[in-house]
């Protein structure tokens, strides 16, 4: 039976805990998608995850390393339709049973920008079959709190940046 998992929240760590659910995967011999939104250039070029490849594939469907919130209209336009892309290619992903985990890295921002809806979510999920899936993002409404079965939300109680030079 697949599970759905949702890491939100305000605090730091949500798409690390994803991460690190994806090499317990990978290490059971299982394969892992990742789709990442929002994150400007993510992931996307780092050796490290090349490294993990074929085990773990990375994806990013936004063409723009900016803020989603500082592009004009017409680049949010483009993003958007990038992003249905990208959302376009999980589905693939599920309806094939191409792996085994799917984390959808800041999804829920997606919900929270009014960039897809609830009902997008819950088409997206009801293609899951036997593959679990991992949904990360700050805010998280109640319509899709209940669509999972494991909701962990991560808070930070304290947070102090490194010292600078004449501090130490």
């Amino acid at each position: 039976m697949s599970m759905i998992h949702i890491y939100t929240g305000d605090g730091r760590g949500k798409s690390p805990a994803a991460l690190g659910r994806a090499v317990q995967a990978a290490a059971s011999g299982e394969q892992v998608v990742i789709i990442q939104f929002l994150k400007g250039k993510g992931l996307e070029d780092s050796e490290f995850v090349r490294r993990m490849e074929p085990d773990i594939k990375l994806f990013r469907f936004e063409k723009s390393d900016e803020n989603y919130e500082e592009l004009t209209e017409e680049k949010k336009a483009e993003e958007s339709m990038n992003i249905r892309n990208g959302l376009n290619f999980a589905n693939k992903v599920l309806s094939t049973g191409e792996c085994n985990l799917l984390i959808l890295d800041e999804v829920l921002g997606l919900v929270e920008k009014g960039i897809i809806d609830v009902e997008d979510l819950k088409s997206l999920l009801a293609q899951r079959g036997d593959t679990d899936i991992i949904l990360t993002g700050i805010s998280l409404n109640d319509e899709v709190c209940i669509l999972a079965d494991e909701v962990s939300k991560i808070e930070t109680l304290k947070f102090k940046a490194f010292p600078v030079a004449e501090e130490i």
